[in-house]
């Protein structure tokens, strides 16, 4: 049954791209260029590649593709799946704009002056006979509606308008992604840290999904922005990689560098689990991070606690907070490093004072924040839950497409509050 669901699923997702694909070729090949036009087989020929190098960038991790074809496909792959959304948008908000642009070209036709033709004197033989008098044909303005130029001159000011609106939020948004998170700063008060600890900073680095786009460059950047901050602690909550120690290794070194007085702290995401969770969590060990696998250390004045990610359950390494919580000193504050938000209910149920998450990705492209809103607690951003708090960073990489948009990457360093202070 569930082989039937993924394929009706696979099915559905493959008509829509098709009819997506269709509708961006028509508005932006065929209705702007004329047929034999080398624009027209240069676009038709783009509208068959792209989608084929997407399909690639998405399936060729998964099968086992050399890393260097997955570097390959992806970066064009992925960028267009990015491309084609605002694109698509675009050409959405175009189709209103269109009878509009159209209205107004009929009008400004119909109000531009005719010009008259000059009368040419004719002389004729006073013994020629009489001419029968020959019928003017009724002349048809080229700028009428419906005329071809006109179509075709809308058509291009749309599809242009679209092509730079769409394309241009593509290349910000990847500039964004690729210039390196940006740091936050909240503060959090928790009821029973003591007051030695008020004043105590957690850097909560999410997400970095180091893989055949995002790669030891990046890294070193996450790095750099973390240390600058002179954290107490780091809190790395999942999403790593996105790919094998073999591939990824290198990249994930500059790791090593992570500077914070108590330590650098590592649980386990989902990605973590479709690229071999076991070795990254003894790598990240070797590179002096300390893996929290349902586990929990006192430091700092306060318990912190990690939970696996729910991705586990399938390999029997699921969250267990019993084992991470469940004989802790109910008098001492707990922090809880989960990477997605939803366990958030068990952390409630377990008497935590603050969980840090990641996994949504504030949504990554807009609008998937309010897709994310769908199935997450809380998207970014610190929110209450009875008596534990939820703060949700946003994530300092990018799944799929390295493109952002309404969602910046962020690293954020939370600074809890004693209310003894």
């Amino acid at each position: 049954m569930r082989v039937v669901g993924f394929a009706l699923a696979a099915v559905a997702v493959l008509a829509l791209l098709v009819g997506v694909h269709r509708y961006v070729w028509r508005r932006f090949v065929g209705d702007t260029t004329g047929p034999g036009s080398p624009w027209r087989r240069a676009g038709t020929a783009a509208a068959y590649v792209l989608p084929l190098l997407s399909v690639g960038a998405l399936v060729s991790g998964r099968a086992g593709a050399p890393f260097l074809l997955q570097q390959v496909l992806a970066w064009p792959g992925f960028l267009w799946l990015a491309a084609l959304l605002y694109l698509t948008l675009a050409l959405l908000v175009g189709e209103a704009v269109r009878p509009l642009l159209r209205r107004w070209l009929a009008r400004r036709s119909a109000a531009a002056p005719e010009p008259e033709p000059e009368a040419v004197p004719v002389s004729v033989p006073a013994s020629a006979p009489e001419a029968a008098p020959v019928p003017e044909p009724e002349p048809v303005p080229e700028s009428a509606p419906g005329a071809p130029s006109r179509r075709l001159f809308v058509a291009r000011a749309v599809g242009g308008a679209a092509a730079v609106a769409g394309l241009g939020v593509t290349g910000y948004g990847a500039y964004g992604v690729l210039r390196g998170p940006r740091v936050k700063r909240v503060t959090v008060p928790l009821a029973r840290l003591p007051r030695s600890a008020h004043g105590f900073r957690i850097a909560v680095v999410s997400d970095i999904h180091l893989g055949p786009i995002l790669g030891r460059s990046h890294t070193q950047r996450v790095v750099d922005a973390v240390n600058g901050t002179q954290p107490d602690l780091i809190a790395v909550v999942g999403d790593l990689v996105d790919g094998s120690v073999a591939d990824l290794g290198p990249a994930a070194e500059p790791l090593a560098a992570l500077r914070a007085r108590h330590g650098a702290f590592f649980v386990t995401g989902n990605h973590e689990y479709y690229s071999g969770a076991a070795q990254w969590v003894d790598h990240v060990r070797e590179l002096g991070l300390h893996p929290l696998e349902n586990a929990r250390v006192e430091t700092g004045g306060f318990d912190l606690a990690g939970v696996n990610d729910i991705a586990g359950e399938s390999e029997g390494q699921g969250p267990d907070f019993a084992r991470a919580l469940g004989d802790r000193d109910p008098g001492r504050a707990v922090v809880l490093m989960a990477h997605q938000p939803v366990v958030v209910d068990e952390a409630v149920e377990y008497g935590v004072d603050l969980q840090l998450s990641g996994h949504t990705h504030g949504g990554q492209l807009w609008p998937g924040n309010h897709i994310a809103e769908l199935s997450n607690p809380t998207v970014a951003g610190l929110e209450r839950y009875g008596d534990t708090q939820l703060y949700v960073t946003r994530g300092a990489g990018a799944w799929g497409p390295p493109v952002r948009v309404g969602a910046p990457s962020d690293i954020t360093v939370v600074e809890l509050a004693s209310r003894q202070a």
